[in-house]
C-alpha cells in the first residue's frame, strides 16, 4: 500500500451520499475511516468545492483504491478534468496530507480549481451535515 492508493473524498462520492457515482466508487474501493482536511468547503452548486489550506477543516472519507489507475481515469473523466476536457477545469486532481484515523496519510484528492467568488462557505466543513445539500 502506498499513497498512490489513497483517495479522500469530502462531498458526493463519500459513503454517505447516495449517488450513481458514490455508489460505483464503493464497489472500488476500501473504507479506510473518517478522515479530514485543512481547507475550505463552498457550496457551489449541488455539490462542494474544496480550496485546500490553512483557515479551516474539511470531513471526509479515506479510500484505499482497488485499482488505482483505472478508478482515477475514470473519478478524472467524473470531475471533468482529464486531458479530453478543455482547460479551464473546475478541479483538479492533487496530492494532499489528510489526518486518518491512525496518524497523516498522502492521498489523492479532487480541488476546487476556479475562484470562490461569490460561492457560500460551509462553515462546519463537513458537506454531508449540511441539511440543505441536495
Amino acid at each position: 500500500m502506498n499513497m498512490l492508493d489513497h483517495l479522500f473524498v469530502y462531498g458526493t462520492l463519500r459513503r454517505g451520499a447516495d449517488s450513481p457515482m458514490a455508489r460505483r466508487l464503493r464497489t472500488a474501493t476500501r473504507y479506510l475511516g473518517a478522515a479530514h482536511a485543512q481547507g475550505m468547503l463552498y457550496r457551489v452548486a449541488s455539490y462542494p468545492g474544496f480550496v485546500p489550506g490553512a483557515g479551516g477543516r474539511v470531513a471526509g472519507d479515506l479510500l484505499l483504491l482497488e485499482e488505482a489507475e483505472a478508478t482515477l481515469a475514470w473519478l478524472d473523466d467524473y470531475e471533468e478534468c482529464s486531458p479530453h476536457f478543455p482547460p479551464p477545469h473546475e478541479y483538479r486532481r492533487i496530492r494532499l496530507i489528510v489526518i486518518a484515523p491512525d496518524g497523516p496519510v498522502e492521498a489523492w484528492a479532487y480541488v476546487y480549481d476556479r475562484s470562490v467568488a461569490g460561492l457560500s462557505p460551509i462553515e462546519s466543513g463537513d458537506f454531508l451535515a449540511q441539511a440543505d445539500r441536495h
